[in-house]
């Protein structure tokens, strides 16, 4: 996938030893790019960072550090001359947590991107892909959605940071002479083919599959399905699920747009899914078909900021960036489970 000159490219990634970020970590060196990882570890553990070296051969290097420290990052960015790029994962992602905690949100996840984007600034890296969602469209007037459909009001204050964030960085690309790429998330879940990295939620899940892997492997008294009563043909919310795999795959495609002049525009966007969408009822049916394992359900409320449903249009992603997701939904439950079971071996 790479075409530019890897090995002479550094990249860094922060909040690369989270879910996305580890798996990403992985794409990358196994395309031949050095990679330098910041994580404060908040949401995640300093043993990924081993265990992509057992993936790849090459551990990364590590520092961590709470992006929100402005002098930190500037000190960082002036630490590490000659980055090719910064992948931006690095930000709380909760949807039911920024609810009730919106300040928090709003502080750590805007005010690492302006650091982040200063850094960038001062030390004259050109390239930025940066960890958006698709909780920017809100609820969709139709589907599936482009990346011309409306940024509507957002659900949730997490959603809002990314609708913000996505500004923020619009304006100021030209000005501090940065191209950017946002990659519009739908749902990751799966993980690493080899178990050695997968989501890692500290605490109770607030994702569904990793509530529906522990719910399986006996941590969970029961998975809690929240809303029933949803306008769709079973009643749960739908979402358009992506392997995280799949999922680094495309930053990797996104880096070499750039790195590789193909950018038609300083700041571009792009949705990152399968094109399809299924209910909370098919993905704890896939799962159970996978696993071979009955789950107990509990069937709530709707949960405050939720959406009815949403899955993306990707054709745009496949003719820009030459990619597209190719796992099964099937596949990302079974990757899933493999990986709650390596856990509970440990």
């Amino acid at each position: 996938m790479a075409t530019i000159e890897a090995r002479d490219f550094k990249i860094l990634v922060t909040g690369g030893a989270g879910y996305i970020g580890s798996h990403t970590v992985v794409e990358l060196q196994q395309q031949g790019f050095p990679v330098v990882v910041i994580d404060d570890l908040s949401n995640s553990r300093a043993s990924v960072i081993g265990r992509i070296g057992e993936i790849t051969g090459v551990e990364p290097e590590f520092h961590r550090f709470d992006l929100t420290d402005r002098s930190r990052t500037a000190a960082f960015f002036a630490d590490h001359p000659g980055l090719g790029a910064v992948i931006h994962f690095a930000a709380f992602k909760a949807v039911g947590e920024s609810m009730g905690a919106p300040l928090k949100y709003y502080r750590n996840n805007l005010a690492s991107l302006v650091n982040v984007l200063e850094g960038m600034r001062d030390a004259r890296v050109g390239n930025l892909v940066f960890s958006s969602s698709c909780t920017v469209y809100g609820q969709p007037d139709e589907l599936p959605v482009r990346e011309t459909s409306p940024v509507k009001d957002a659900w949730s204050p997490y959603g809002n940071t990314k609708q913000m964030s996505e500004q923020i960085i619009r304006f100021s690309t030209a000005a501090c002479g940065i191209r950017a790429i946002a990659l519009r998330y739908f749902n990751p879940v799966g993980a690493h083919g080899s178990a050695l990295i997968g989501e890692l939620p500290l605490g109770v899940p607030a994702n569904l599959v990793p509530f529906i892997t522990q719910t399986a492997a006996g941590r969970r008294e029961c998975l809690s399905v929240f809303g029933t009563d949803y306008p769709t043909p079973d009643g749960t919310a739908i979402r358009d699920y992506i392997h995280v795999v799949d999922l680094a795959k495309a930053h990797v495609a996104a880096v070499c747009r750039m790195a590789d002049g193909r950018a038609q525009a300083d700041f571009e966007v792009f949705n990152v899914g399968t094109g399809d969408g299924h209910s909370v009822r098919e993905v704890v049916q896939a799962f159970e078909r996978v696993s071979g394992r009955k789950l107990p359900v509990r069937y709530v409320g709707r949960r405050p900021g939720d959406i009815v449903e949403v899955w993306a249009d990707t054709s745009l992603a496949g003719e820009a960036l030459g990619w597209k997701a190719e796992k099964t939904l099937d596949e990302m439950m079974l990757s899933a489970w493999r990986w709650q079971q390596a856990l509970e071996g440990q």
